[in-house]
């Protein structure tokens, strides 16, 4: 009897620590997830340096297969709200690293729908603050900046691809995955902010 109570706790003992080691993996997995996300965007800062009009943007990173081709800011009033570099290319492993530009939408500085997709529990984030009024800025890597208004949010089905296309006027579009909270990556929804090009007033263009 006391043998089979030893053989029943030592299987305890070791349920309990395999779930306390997939605790911890878990953990860690999820504190890699925003840290590789906060780094990659210091490596990505410096790549955007050194980008030059009409040159295939430079690689963050020796074995990169994108590069930065715009300058995102979504609280461009609020000096302690650094910029996200936006990755050309919407691809998954892109995306892991930054937001990135749909390159079959127009290029970041034209006078045209731009669509940036990036992931909602890392740099778009902060999409679920954003509401009708407020501005976000896009700077081109030919050193043009773009000024917009959001107009609207909405939770559209993923198979909107309407949403990808041109509209001939200035407008900027970003994507996300809905919802903010879900624990199970992906799903059907997206989130979508919808915003369009504004003039800029002396103030702004005499701050930059």
């Amino acid at each position: 009897m006391a043998r089979v109570g030893r053989h029943r706790g030592g299987r305890l003992r070791s349920a309990a620590l395999v779930l306390l080691f997939a605790s911890a993996v878990a953990l860690v997995h999820g504190l890699w997830i925003p840290a590789k996300a906060v780094l990659a965007q210091h490596l990505i800062a410096r790549a955007w340096a050194r980008t030059e009009p009409d040159s295939a943007p430079p690689k963050p990173w020796p074995w990169a297969d994108t590069g930065p081709i715009a300058r995102l800011w979504l609280a461009p009033s609020d000096p302690a709200t650094g910029p996200l570099y936006v990755l050309a290319g919407a691809s998954g492993e892109a995306m892991a690293f930054g937001p990135a530009h749909v390159s079959s939408t127009a290029r970041p500085g034209e006078a045209d729908n731009v669509v940036i997709a990036g992931h909602r529990d890392t740099h778009f984030a902060a999409l679920r603050d954003l509401e009708a009024g407020d501005r976000i800025r896009l700077d081109g890597p030919d050193g043009t900046r773009r000024d917009y208004e959001v107009v609207a949010t909405t939770v559209v089905h993923e198979s909107r691809t309407d949403l990808l296309e041109r509209t001939g006027r200035a407008e900027l579009t970003l994507i996300t995955c809905f919802p903010f909270d879900a624990v199970v990556p992906g799903g059907p929804e997206r989130y979508v902010v919808h915003a369009r090009g504004v003039a800029r007033s002396k103030a702004e263009r005499a701050r930059g």
